[in-house]
């Protein structure tokens, strides 16, 4: 035995045997009212809590590094942990030391990881906290999604683009792998996600077959529709294995595991999601569309609008459903009305439930479930009786749960407290021993008051009084002016500086009969708060169905009233080609103009036989990106089930939308402006479809003027002579050789976004109009940006040069550089000053000039340029 396990204190030996089952994690050690951390944990949390690190005796052998808060601000360090990548393990003591002989007891109670936590202050109310696992095999790469908070449990299979399209949209806040396939996940998992490693032998799919038929009971996962998918279901048999290694045991929330059908959904990339700004904003300070449409009145609301955005619906059934709701919702105010009176009562349903199977509830938390279950009751009468079989459909769906919204109310107190140990849980009249405790309780205090009466008037103590405290129980205090009054058969117990502290053995009798019952009220009370944590537990799948069509229910309310407030209008749908919209507007920019503006709408046509291509020219700033980015936006929200910002919208079904909008460089990764330009066109032009939309703006601007010119052209072409696609194409772009395409090609049309000049300055009027435009009027955004005014003159001059040399050019021949062939004379500029200067030098005779006469012409001509 080596000296330092001889020497090593009891508590550090019990704290290295559990630190050692959980390697990687940081372990928060209870001791007494404080999480403490020790060595390579302590400086760690020290740095992440910015909390003091201090050091203390390790027995004799050596000293070790500690760092602690107190045990009731776990709510406040423990998010800051988790945010901050750390696996969390909480170890607390599981006795009470006043009864522990020796040591006391202590085991990890939960290992709090950044995609598993119940913890309300780690979580985010609107955000689903996503757990990802990721298998990598020779075709295919399988994936599966749990939100433990939720219960949500989801899985599917294909290629690394849609993989990593999953990978952006459920954004999850830890990834699993196996060890041996890290090197596979680099170029599919950014840097910023919290990666963890597993054992390769985890991800063996006769493993996970049973992972998964032993949770759910099953004998076969044909129920699931993931049968096929085995890539898939590796995936998720390791999510559960992760779930047992992090002491998550109580798992009957998650019910189910539902395949993610790719062929259901628009098809919606990283670049598109980034570009179209759907769920965040490029920049800080701007705006995203989720933040327009998002007037969800619950969290579960707001979590499904979010995978409502990232998964627009193909199906025209399934979206004409959602259109009907909000349009009926819409016109019948009192009923919408009425239903978000009571979702605003529901609170966070999904994990309430989730809470409870997780044994994880507090009264407070039961009690809100209660107020929920009570919500939804009117809710189901309101709805279930309208003439609209979509919503109708939904009010049957709701479960009443009536005999559990009966068993709660009578068990539980209207207010009880946040935790299970502090009394006043449970109703008179459930429990026939905790009502006589209770009496024994509160006549016991009553007594002690009668006798504290009856003392004053035996003694003549007036200022006498009974008090308690944990050291002498209840005892009797006498103020020093007052001390020889006290009778002989009191016990002095403690001397104050004003006063004198006694028991007596009447006190100490009615003491342990009162404390008798107070503990007991506490257990009795415990027991049948855990009884009705298992009552509920039984309503599990009905409580979740309930949540989900409640949160359905809240986004097409969001849908409501985002149309009223909006002015949106009912798009309609169909499965033909063509995409018709009128006046339509961007939904984003609408809601940022300053009050009195109003957003100019355009109209869009475009279809597989006329007008397939639209090449859109016009100045910087005259707003082509937002004519591009509107168009896909209106389409998205349609396909949502949203009305949309427009006079009218007619949409053939999309099934995937590109956009390769703006520059983004990737400097970190070596890739430059073009680099990454070239990559994003590259995707979409290996995934298109017959239903695509393509918006492309100001493509080739990352290279040369004859490079970009070429790729910009080429594409146009390949776009609209492609053999088996005709996709819908949005152009917009800087280079107006390009107008000649729609000389060549018949489905390319030419528009340009109107402005107009009016005394050297341009006016952008926002209006896409039928043909191409000549001109970029670069120069004048340039003089609207500030450039300095000598800049922009010899601009002009330049340009000027330029195109009269473009157009009578016939033969090409090699090009001077500008400073040499159009050098500019001083006096080549209008101004009156320099007028007058050239006709005083133009007077000068140089050779009679004297040195003097020179000093004083020169003055003469500064004169001048200062007084013009």
């Amino acid at each position: 035995m080596s000296k330092k396990e001889v020497v090593e204190t009891p508590l550090m030996k019990q704290y290295h045997s559990i630190k050692a089952k959980y390697p990687g994690a940081l372990l928060l050690f209870r001791v007494g009212d404080f999480y403490e951390t020790f060595g390579e944990d302590a400086i760690k949390a020290s740095k992440v809590l910015d909390i003091v690190l201090t050091k203390r005796s390790n027995g004799a052998a050596s000293e070790v590094e500690l760092a602690g808060f107190p045990h009731h601000s776990l709510d406040v360090y423990l998010p800051k942990l988790v945010r901050a990548g750390h696996r969390v393990a909480i170890c607390d003591q599981l006795e009470d030391p006043k009864t522990a002989k020796g040591i006391v007891k202590r085991g990890v109670t939960e290992l709090v990881t950044p995609g598993v936590s119940y913890n309300d202050h780690v979580l985010q109310n609107k955000s689903n906290n996503y757990l990802a696992s990721i298998h990598f095999a020779k075709e295919n790469i399988g994936i599966a999604f749990l939100d433990i908070s939720t219960g949500e449990f989801t899985t599917t299979q294909g290629n690394a683009s849609y993989i990593d399209q999953l990978i952006q949209k459920f954004n999850p806040s830890e990834l699993l792998l196996a060890k041996q396939q890290k090197n596979k996940s680099t170029s599919l998992i950014d840097e910023k996600y919290n990666t963890y490693l597993l054992e390769d032998w985890i991800y063996q799919y006769d493993y996970a077959f049973e992972k998964l038929t032993q949770h759910f009971k099953t004998n076969q996962l044909k129920g699931f529709g993931i049968e096929t998918i085995l890539e898939g279901i590796i995936a998720a048999g390791s999510i559960l294995h992760y779930l047992s290694e992090t002491e998550h045991h109580e798992l009957q929330h998650i019910s189910s595991i539902s395949r993610i059908e790719e062929e259901n959904y628009v098809w919606l990339d990283r670049f598109t999601l980034r570009n179209l700004e759907i769920i965040y904003p490029q920049h800080e300070e701007g705006t995203s569309l989720l933040e327009v449409l998002d007037y969800t009145l619950t969290p579960m609301g707001a979590r499904l609008l979010k995978k409502w955005m990232l998964l627009p619906l193909k199906e025209k059934k399934l979206i004409e459903e959602r259109l009907s709701i909000v349009q009926f919702l819409k016109e019948e105010k009192n009923s919408y009305q009425f239903i978000q009176e009571q979702l605003k009562k529901i609170g966070d349903l999904e994990r309430l439930i989730s809470k409870v199977a997780a044994k994880r509830i507090n009264p407070r938390e039961m009690q809100q479930l209660k107020k929920a279950l009570k919500s939804t009751l009117p809710i189901k009468n309101q709805i279930e009786n309208t003439t609209l079989a979509p919503l109708k459909k939904i009010g049957d769906q709701l479960i009443p749960c009536d005999f559990l919204i009966e068993k709660l109310e009578n068990t539980l107190l209207e207010n009880p407290p946040l935790g299970i140990n502090q009394g006043g849980l449970i109703n008179n009249g459930v429990h026939p021993e905790l009502d006589e405790l209770r009496k024994i309780a509160n006549s016991g205090k009553e007594y002690l008051l009668e006798i504290q009466q009856r003392e004053i008037e035996r003694t003549g103590i007036s200022s006498l009084k009974i008090s308690y405290n944990k050291v002498f129980g209840y005892y009797l205090e006498v103020t020093h002016s007052h001390q020889h009054k006290v009778p002989k058969e009191w016990i002095r117990k403690q001397t104050l500086t004003n006063a004198e502290r006694y028991i007596t053995e009447e006190l100490k009798k009615y003491e342990e009969t009162i404390l008798h019952a107070e503990d007991k009220i506490i257990s009795i009370e415990q027991h049948l708060f855990q009884e009705l944590i298992t009552d509920v537990v039984s309503y599990i799948a009905p409580i979740q169905q309930n949540a989900r069509l409640l949160a359905e229910l809240d986004c097409l309310c969001s849908f409501t009233e985002v149309a009223s407030k909006n002015n949106y209008v009912l798009p309609k749908l169909n499965e033909g080609m063509s995409l018709t919209i009128k006046a339509g507007r961007h939904p984003v920019i609408e809601k940022q103009l300053k009050p009195g503006d109003s957003y100019i709408p355009n109209d869009i046509y475009l279809d597989d036989e006329q007008q397939q291509i639209i090449i859109i020219t016009g100045p910087n700033m005259a707003g082509k990106s937002a004519v591009l980015r509107q168009t896909a936006l209106i389409v998205l929200m349609a396909q949502m089930g949203c009305f949309v910002p427009a006079e009218s919208a007619e949409i053939g079904l999309v099934d995937k939308i590109f956009t390769r909008v703006g520059a983004s460089d990737n400097v970190s990764k070596g890739e430059s402006t073009f680099m990454v330009e070239m990559m994003e066109t590259a995707s979409i032009l290996n995934n298109l479809s017959e239903h695509s939309l393509l918006l492309m703006d100001e493509i080739g601007r990352g290279t040369s003027t004859y490079d970009g010119i070429s790729i910009a052209w080429s594409i146009v072409e390949y776009l609209h002579n492609h053999p088996k696609y005709k996709p819908k194409t949005l152009f917009a772009t800087h280079y107006h050789e390009l107008h000649q395409l729609a000389e060549e090609l018949p489905r390319v049309k030419n528009f340009n976004v109107s402005v107009k000049e009016v005394n050297q300055k341009i006016i952008f009027l926002r209006k896409l109009q039928e043909g191409g435009s000549e001109h970029s009027f670069g120069i004048h955004v340039a003089q609207l940006a500030g450039v300095p005014h000598s800049i922009i003159t010899r601009a002009n001059e330049i340009l000027q040069h330029l195109e009269h040399d473009h157009l009578n050019e016939k033969n090409t021949k090699s090009l001077e550089p500008i400073s040499k062939k159009y050098q500019l004379t001083l006096f080549e500029a209008e101004n009156a000053a320099l007028e007058k200067i050239k006709k005083i030098i133009e007077a000068i005779d140089i050779n009679i000039l004297s040195p003097v006469e020179a000093l004083l012409k020169l003055q003469e001509l500064k004169n001048t340029i200062n007084n013009k």
